[in-house]
């Protein structure tokens, strides 16, 4: 069994990890700059957050194919369902976030008149179907989605604070080396 997870493994990690505290702090920033500089960071935002969909997708079929590296012997089997959780938790929201992101701006009442463009190269559909609604109801699910998406979230800073703090208690308090299983160097005990 490896002791650490596989080069794209690390990648993916890390490349999804980078686009997610990006993100965020495009949603900490937009609020407190000029209305003329708002909409460019949301489409940032957009972007950022397909990318990261593509990047999950592609990081969970990698997973499921590829086992990750057993967690040590020595970890206690609460820490161990603890990690397991946080890690599907993780899986979650990587994915429901682009998703309710993308549904509740599918149904924005202006998204017919301001296309979607990835990073300004090309442009990125919007859901059709979600579209195609009547007025009332595109509304109806532009806030159940947006609520979710704020929702969601929440619990993305729950579980990204909790797996960071894992990693820095195995590492730091037990003397595990526990980051160099996700790391491209160093040697996980």
């Amino acid at each position: 069994m490896p002791r650490r997870y596989t080069n794209l493994a690390i990648t993916l990690h890390w490349l999804i990890a980078i686009a997610v505290i990006a993100n965020v702090a495009l949603a900490w920033i937009w609020p407190t700059v000029p209305d003329a500089q708002v909409r460019p960071l949301i489409d940032s935002h957009k972007s950022l957050g397909i990318t990261i969909l593509a990047l999950a997708l592609l990081r969970l079929l990698w997973r499921l194919a590829h086992r990750p590296p057993a967690l040590p012997p020595s970890y206690k089997p609460w820490e161990k369902n603890l990690a397991h959780a946080a890690h599907w938790g993780l899986y979650f929201i990587i994915f429901a976030m682009p998703i309710t992101g993308w549904v509740m701006d599918s149904a924005w009442d202006r998204a017919a008149q301001n296309p979607n463009y990835w990073f300004g190269l090309f442009e990125w559909p919007r859901l059709s179907f979600v579209m195609a609604l009547d007025p009332a109801t595109k509304k109806q699910v532009h806030d159940i989605f947006g609520e979710a998406h704020e929702l969601i979230a929440k619990l993305v800073y729950l579980l990204v604070v909790l797996h960071i703090a894992g990693a820095l208690k195995h590492q730091f308090l037990d003397g595990k080396r526990e980051l160099q299983r996700i790391w491209y160097w160093g040697r996980p005990d």
